[in-house]
């Protein structure tokens, strides 16, 4: 590409960044906003729940409750500078898929499409063939944040895909992953060594496992992990004092095409975030099909215990069928 073909794209991208064209503006919690300098943001509100959504990358910014924000976001975009932090979205598999910058970073077409509802479209993406759409909806009481990624093949070729989150949160917490039966992995995770080797019997301080659950409490050795439990949800305690909860759907008949066939992946580093990745199972997409993947959000106050041994798993678990409703947690807490 020319210097002059790149800066015609790149205009071309930021005259596309936005609303889409005769889309509402507002309705009942939902309203276009200016959001730590970023134009064009959608806001969902309630009474106690405030959730933005970016054109950048068809993201969250903030997931509130009360005023604080479950999600990091970097120095960069608090101050409107841009980035790709807090609430991203991807599709995999991993090393599989081309890169993508226009699906991973935007812009997205960004519309209210009813009450505490918003919508963002991708451009369409040549390198993978792909074109994204995702709906937010936040429940009219509490914190639930339900969102929709929709895969369309625009090209003329079939084509696998896999819906992969890829959510920031503060660090140095504790991860909550509850295990299942027959799991092809002998320590119920996976560590990945020196990012191309995956050791399927990890050992590391820093995890631990009881009373049918694993507990990351810090940075392991290497940063990334994986899990293939069937269980649908996950729990991580924050040190600003919240309890955030994640549910998903699995799908243990049909094939998950990340290289350890994971349901989900955390990548916890040594510093300010925390990565959690909820993965869905392998699409395969004729041309003009779709598919679509949904996951959802609570988020609770809780008095950050300290570290993993003060965890009360029973105690943890009632909370999670509180704050979302569900009698049982399977499944994707459905």
């Amino acid at each position: 590409m020319t210097p002059v073909d790149f800066t015609k794209t790149v205009l071309a991208l930021g005259l596309g960044l936005g609303l889409a064209n005769g889309a509402a503006t507002v309705a009942n919690g939902a309203s276009v906003v200016t959001a730590f300098g970023h134009e064009n943001c959608i806001e969902l509100k309630n009474k106690t729940t405030r959730v933005v959504l970016a054109p950048s990358g068809g993201r969250v910014l903030s997931y509130e409750i009360n005023g604080v924000n479950t999600l990091y976001l970097s120095e960069s975009d608090r101050q409107g500078k841009g980035g790709s932090s807090a609430g991203r979205f991807d599709i995999g598999p991993e090393r599989v898929l081309p890169r993508h910058d226009l699906l991973w970073s935007g812009p997205y077409t960004g519309e209210v499409t009813g009450n505490r509802s918003a919508k963002f479209t991708s451009g369409r993406d040549k390198a993978t063939g792909f074109q994204i759409v995702r709906e937010f909806k936040l429940a009219a009481n509490g914190t639930h944040l339900r969102i929709k990624q929709t895969v369309l093949n625009i090209s003329d070729k079939t084509r696998q895909v896999c819906y992969w989150c890829r959510t920031f949160v503060h660090g140095q917490g504790i991860c909550v992953v509850p295990v299942t039966e027959h799991s092809r992995m002998p320590r119920k995770h996976v560590i990945y060594e020196n990012g191309t080797t995956v050791n399927f019997l990890p050992d590391d301080d820093n995890i631990s496992q009881r009373d049918g659950f694993v507990l990351v409490e810090g940075p392991p050795r290497k940063p990334k992990l994986g899990f293939d439990s069937k269980a649908g949800w996950m729990a991580y305690l924050m040190r600003n004092d919240l309890l955030f909860v994640k549910g998903w759907p699995t799908y243990p008949k049909r094939p998950y095409n990340e290289m350890a066939g994971l349901t989900l992946s955390i990548w916890y580093p040594d510093g300010p975030m925390c990565e959690l990745e909820p993965i869905g199972p392998q699409e395969i997409l004729k041309p003009g099909g779709k598919a679509s993947f949904t996951e959802d959000w609570w988020v609770a106050e809780q008095k950050f215990p300290g570290n993993a041994k003060s965890v009360d798993l029973g105690q943890l678990e009632a909370n999670v069928k509180k704050l979302t409703g569900r009698n049982r947690l399977v499944n994707g807490l459905r």
